[in-house]
């Protein structure tokens, strides 16, 4: 034999299967690790290994086995190959290019390693119940067989073939071609020498043969926007809140106090000094963790930070479901952030957005050319008031995608509780919908029985992976069940938004008092449901912008009367069953609305009656996390009694709290008239203390009546064989304990409060 024909043999035997050379070289093998990396092979009875290796515009190659180089043949097209007698996979080894303007890259080769995956998480997540999904798929430094690299793995079922690209490769998509995991859908690569901080995307080729540039589904991280990349990440955050943790463990929220500060990080505070820019995760912390403590609050609530492109959209149309944004620092920072809090005493709630997701081409949509995430009937995949898409709740993969990505936020960062945002946007089918433009369920109904069961499902994975978390519907319609136990047939969250008592609310206390007996009913309707649902009185965000005016410019009458006003539906909002919720600036009764791109006019905060009202949110918060009897039997309907909701003509109401054998009295008069000598009856005799008057000089009110004690007579009132005489101040409310129980000192009122 020539050795022109030894050397075609040769060649031959290097080449393989000429198809699988051309899908590879064309960059269409979805099994690229079938062709590329070591094969055991016999070349002329000698066993031994052929090595393929793959780079774009290379002109030679060279593999390094044991410390010893050896040149590669060229098979054209950026493929090389070498047959090395006496080895056996698996075989170690690296490979070196060279490119003809002289540069040379030396790296491992993705194509030698085995899958990432198991059998086991494939099957879950194609099942819908793969609670740890982001233990597997997105991007993973690791070190495999000695090689630190990262693995990266993401589905696209009906991509026809999907490539890694990034700062690594030049965002060439020939490069690293991926391994399709068979009907899983599930594209995966081990790339060494990858590490933490490298910027990656996903290229994928559609059925069409169109090219789609992709970020990853479950990036840890991206670029700040407008910049679009993937972040490789690794946590180093080493947590200090056991003991927080621990005693979350055991918390029934639904009987603890809770006062929720909702804030939207952007907006806080800036530094006017340096282009206005917001505080990053790091520096809020602290800062926040001292505020919650000058006013009260138990938790605090941040606006959507998963990542967003869109800034204005305030975070609710999210393009990075497992990334905190980098506008505010990396995942470690907001753990920081996280960890702060929680050393304080202090609860950490995000926002969390599952109803839809923006049409950035970058993101979800149409991920790999089909309708994937969302529905391809617009009817069912696109929200009419938002211009979003809707995810596509009866597909198993949506449902592991989204119900890991809720446990990531509780199990990663150590976030208390979910506030779910549009939910009755996700349990109607019609919802905001013309006639004849929605699709009915199989049943004909316009109940979204998918989006109901995956609900369910999240709920009960929350209940089973993250005990002592909890999650909040933000649902706006009279839906039944959705803060009852799924067990009971009900959507299984803990809370639910009280949207209707709000409105009602707002609607009452932006009457002109002189009018305000006209709409008593505004007020006392929300007690004929209240024992429906767990509920959280929540005076939002959504409150406040988009012209509806700020919570200072809603109430009526000059300056003076607004702040009363203020004091006056904030010891409302506190004594009533339920959790509590306010949006930042109502501390300091900003008087404009807010805006996403400024700062909360923190300068008002030193103003003589913005301390007084500072104050009065601190004691009342004081006051109301001690007192069990406005709390822990929220959930029974016998912890609220009305003494008197019928006294119009005055526009005074008054109501106990109760918690077994204890009680508290509250009253209020809504017009700007003194009520002194008001008589209501008592639900026992003896000695009661006024502990909260609204309308007390040092709060910013008229100190027209002292704060005082008052003893019961033996006069009926109420139905009730004993009563109190009570001076009610204008635009005020009191609150009264018996003498018995009242127990805060004084010391602990005067700790921490606004200076």
């Amino acid at each position: 034999m020539s050795n022109a024909s030894q050397l075609q043999d040769d060649i031959s035997i290097l080449l393989g299967d000429p198809e699988q050379y051309r899908l590879v070289w064309s960059v269409e093998h979805a099994q690229p690790h079938a062709y590329l990396g070591a094969h055991p092979t016999e070349v002329g009875g000698v066993l031994g290994t052929i090595i393929r290796g793959y780079q774009p515009d290379a002109d030679m190659a060279w593999v390094v086995v044991g410390g010893e180089e050896r040149i590669m043949t060229g098979l054209g097209n950026g493929v090389f190959a070498t047959f090395i007698a006496g080895t056996r996979v698996p075989l170690r080894y690296r490979l070196h290019f060279r490119f003809p303007d002289g540069r040379r890259v030396e790296r491992g080769d993705p194509y030698r390693f085995l899958p990432t995956l198991g059998d086991v998480d494939l099957h879950l997540f194609n099942e819908g119940t793969h609670r740890r999904l982001w233990e597997v798929l997105g991007a993973h430094p690791r070190t495999i067989d000695g090689e630190r690299g990262t693995s990266f793995a993401v589905w696209a079922p009906n991509a026809r073939r999907v490539s890694l690209i990034g700062d690594f490769t030049g965002w060439d998509g020939r490069v690293f071609p991926m391994r399709c995991l068979g009907a899983s859908g599930v594209w995966e690569l081990f790339v060494p020498g990858v590490d933490a901080g490298a910027l990656y995307q996903f290229e994928l080729k559609t059925k069409e043969g169109w090219l789609r540039r992709k970020t990853d589904p479950l990036a840890f991280a991206m670029e700040t926007p407008p910049a679009q990349a993937s972040r490789v990440v690794e946590t180093r955050h080493e947590w200090g809140d056991g003991g927080w943790m621990g005693e979350r463990l055991n918390k029934d929220w639904q009987r603890e106090p809770m006062i929720i500060y909702e804030l939207h990080i952007g907006s806080w505070a800036r530094v006017p000094e340096q282009g206005n820019r917001w505080l990053t995760f790091r520096e809020i912390a602290p800062l926040l963790a001292e505020h919650c403590h000058k006013h009260s609050f138990t938790h605090v609530e941040l606006m959507p930070i998963a990542e967003h492109a869109f800034y204005p959209s305030w975070g609710y149309q999210v393009t990075g479901y497992y990334a905190p944004t980098s506008r505010y620092g990396s995942p470690d920072d907001f753990r920081y952030f996280v960890d702060v809090l929680h050393r304080a005493n202090i609860g950490v709630i995000i926002d969390w957005v599952p109803a839809h997701f923006p049409k950035d081409d970058f993101a979800l949509r149409r991920f790999d050319g089909t309708a994937l995430f969302e529905h391809e009937d617009h009817r069912r995949g696109e929200h009419p008031d938002w211009g979003t898409l809707i995810f596509n709740y009866g597909r198993p993969e949506i449902r592991s995608f989204l119900t890991a990505n809720a446990l990531y936020w509780l199990r990663e960062f150590h976030v208390d509780g979910l506030r779910v945002d549009a939910v009755a946007s996700m349990l109607y089918l019609d919802y905001s919908r013309r006639s004849g433009d929605w699709l009915p369920n199989p049943y004909g109904g316009r109940e979204n029985l998918e989006a109901i069961d995956f609900l369910r499902q999240f709920n009960t994975a929350i209940l089973v992976e993250a005990p002592g978390a909890f999650t909040i519907a933000e649902e706006s319609t009279a839906w039944g069940g959705v803060s009852h136990p799924t067990s009971w047939g009900g959507l299984g969250f803990t809370f639910k938004w009280n949207m209707g008592w709000m409105h009602d609310t707002l609607f009452f206390f932006t009457r002109d008092p002189v009018h305000r007996k006209y709409h008593v009913d505004q007020l006392t309707f929300s007690m004929v449901y209240e024992n429906t649902e767990r509920f959280i009185n929540s005076i939002s965000h959504d409150e406040v912008v988009h012209g509806k005016g700020s919570l200072y410019s809603k109430m009526p009458g000059d300056h003076w009367q607004k702040m009363a006003n203020i004091r006056l539906l904030l010891m409302y909002q506190y004594t009533r069953p339920g959790k509590q919720l306010i949006f930042m600036g109502t501390e300091v009764a900003q008087g404009r609305e807010w805006d996403v791109e400024t700062s909360i006019d923190w300068h008002l905060a030193e103003l003589p009656d913005r301390l007084g009202l500072r104050d009065f949110i601190y004691t009342l918060g004081k006051v109301y996390m001690a007192s069990p009897v406005l709390w822990r039997a929220d959930p029974n309907p016998e912890s609220f009694e009305w003494i008197d909701f019928k006294d119009r003509e005055n526009t005074v109401l008054s109501y106990l709290r109760r918690d077994g054998l204890d009680h508290a009295i509250v009253i209020f008069n809504f017009t700007p008239v003194p009520r002194p000598n008001y008589r209501i009856g008592a639900p026992e005799a003896g000695k009661w203390l006024c502990v909260v008057n609204s309308d007390d000089a040092k709060f910013g009110g008229s100190g027209c009546f002292p704060i005082e004690a008052y003893e019961t007579s033996t006069e009926w009132s109420h139905g009730r064989t004993q009563s109190l005489v009570l001076n009610v101040p204008p635009l005020g409310a009191l609150l009264l304990f018996p003498a018995r129980i009242w127990p805060i000192p004084e010391d602990t009122l005067e700790s921490e409060k606004p200076q």
